[in-house]
């Protein structure tokens, strides 16, 4: 009798895992191909475009005001207007100089990966808005992205980046 009931409830509990894994959906999705395409994405490499100009500018001044000043101390020197004591004394100064040079152009690289992700966030958040809309309305378990490379293999029925690109009016 005990064999029977453990007999009767490896079979259910089989039954149960079959219609448990029958009941999953997953379906996956190319993000690159859907932000390449979208309006966007051209805005806010325009407006990162433009950033990136203000910054450069910064620079190029910062870099012509230290060569006037490296030119003015060599001319300085040529003729023989320097104590050694002046001498020292703007060299620390053009290196103090090159080392903000440095330090700005490191600064300036942190300051458009900052804007990048800041102008990029909205556009994320409205593209997993689409899909997690989607995946709800089609009941997908789970949704993959094919632009992480994370995925070996998958049916292209299962694609549902035509859908997303629809969701966010995204025509081709």
């Amino acid at each position: 009798m005990k064999k029977l009931i453990l007999v009767g409830l490896c079979m259910m509990s089989w039954v149960l895992s079959y219609e448990t894994a029958e009941a999953q959906k997953y379906a996956y999705v190319t993000s690159g191909a859907i932000l390449e395409k979208m309006p966007e994405m051209e805005q806010m490499k325009s407006n990162l475009e433009g950033y990136q100009a203000q910054l450069q500018k910064k620079g190029q001044q910062m870099l012509q005001e230290f060569q006037a000043q490296q030119a003015d101390a060599a001319a300085k020197k040529e003729r023989g207007e320097l104590a050694p004591v002046q001498e020292q004394k703007i060299l620390e100064e053009l290196q103090k100089k090159q080392d903000e040079l440095v330090n700005y152009e490191q600064e300036m690289q942190n300051m458009l990966l900052t804007k990048q992700e800041e102008l990029l966030k909205p556009i994320l958040e409205r593209v997993n808005t689409a899909i997690q809309d989607i995946s709800k309305e089609d009941q997908y378990t789970m949704v993959f992205d094919m632009s992480s490379g994370a995925v070996l293999f998958a049916d292209s029925t299962s694609d549902i980046t035509p859908k997303v690109k629809l969701k966010l009016g995204i025509v081709e």
